[in-house]
């Protein structure tokens, strides 16, 4: 028989400093850098964002997120075999984020690593989750997607920092004998490093480079237009299945213009869509999970329905992952 890997239960967590367009131009004023909410949503479609604490890190999220994800599976942490983190923030260079968070949930001694594709990363640590279950590595795994964006962004830079927040999601994947996951898609590309990238690193107790990040919005807009289409038809393909069969898209939240045109190409209306963008701004590999979860705790995301969920990413990396609930 063969076996599956299901979601069992998805959890998420936002920090409580909630910051709104206009919050976030009154403090870029005092810098002298000029924005407003209109300019915003305009763009963007993000009407606020949550930001997390100076001594709370990505593992602090996460907890809280996989607290609310083992509960709603009736799971403890101790029932868990596998943990993957999917973030760009991580709380130190080593041990990882995933190790961390074992720690704190009281997991301890199951297989615990970090995955880094940014915004890409949920799909691409929910992927290897179903590779490990179906070939038996892992029974009971956390995939989690948490991010503290806040501390790489330069707010001197209007078209970046009013992007992004902080947030985690997380969901518990088991072994099952009914289809779960039903396909996944994924790919990068190299050379595009350069329009999405934070270009520094630590030597010698000193940061080389900028520490910050770096975007080249009109070139990431135009490609991952083309490259999460393409995903999500070839993941429909691998499943046997088409577009009318998708009861909800659940994209990465990075700009609403990105998603309306990616529902456009697949046929789907927005009332199909799942956005948070609007709440939460571009939380990064943490985007995907939180957007899942609110869409189940919402009651939108509906046991049995059929869901794609897509990422693109600096990498650049995207792909998507076919789900029945």
């Amino acid at each position: 028989m063969r076996r599956y890997a299901r979601i069992t239960g998805t959890g998420s967590y936002l920090p409580p400093r909630r910051l709104t367009n206009q919050d976030l131009a009154a403090d870029l004023a005092q810098r002298g850098i000029e924005t407003s909410d209109e300019w915003i949503v305009e763009r963007t479609g993000i009407h606020a964002r949550h930001f997390a604490a100076p001594e709370v890190a990505s593992s602090d999220l996460a907890l809280e997120a996989c607290r609310k994800a083992l509960e709603a599976a009736g799971r403890q942490a101790q029932d868990i075999d596998l943990i993957i983190v999917a973030t760009s923030t991580p709380d130190m260079v080593f041990p990882s984020t995933a190790c961390i968070l074992q720690n704190k949930l009281g997991a301890n001694g199951c297989a615990a690593f970090d995955v880094q594709a940014v915004c890409s990363g949920f799909v691409y640590a929910l992927t290897v989750a179903d590779a490990m279950i179906q070939s038996g590595a892992a029974s009971r795994a956390l995939v989690v997607g948490a991010e503290v964006f806040s501390r790489i962004l330069d707010f001197n830079d209007r078209t970046t920092c009013v992007l992004f927040g902080d947030g985690a999601g997380a969901v518990v994947l088991e072994a099952s004998e009914q289809p779960g996951i039903l396909a996944s898609d994924l790919h990068a590309d190299g050379k595009h490093v350069g329009i999405l990238c934070v270009p520094g690193n630590v030597y010698g107790g000193q940061v080389l480079g900028d520490p910050l990040l770096k975007m080249d919005g009109q070139a990431v807009f135009k490609l991952a237009v083309g490259v999460l289409e393409k995903a999500a038809r070839a993941t429909l393909d691998k499943a046997g299945l088409t577009d009318a069969d998708i009861d909800w898209l659940i994209p990465h939240q990075a700009n609403i213009r990105i998603m309306q045109s990616t529902a456009r190409k697949l046929g789907l209306s927005m009332d199909k869509v799942v956005v948070t963008v609007d709440q939460h701004g571009n939380t990064s590999a943490a985007s995907i999970p939180l957007a899942l979860d609110h869409g189940v705790r919402s009651g939108q995301v509906l046991p049995g329905q059929t869901v794609l969920l897509e990422g693109v990413g600096g990498g650049f990396t995207w792909g998507a992952v076919l789900l029945k609930m």
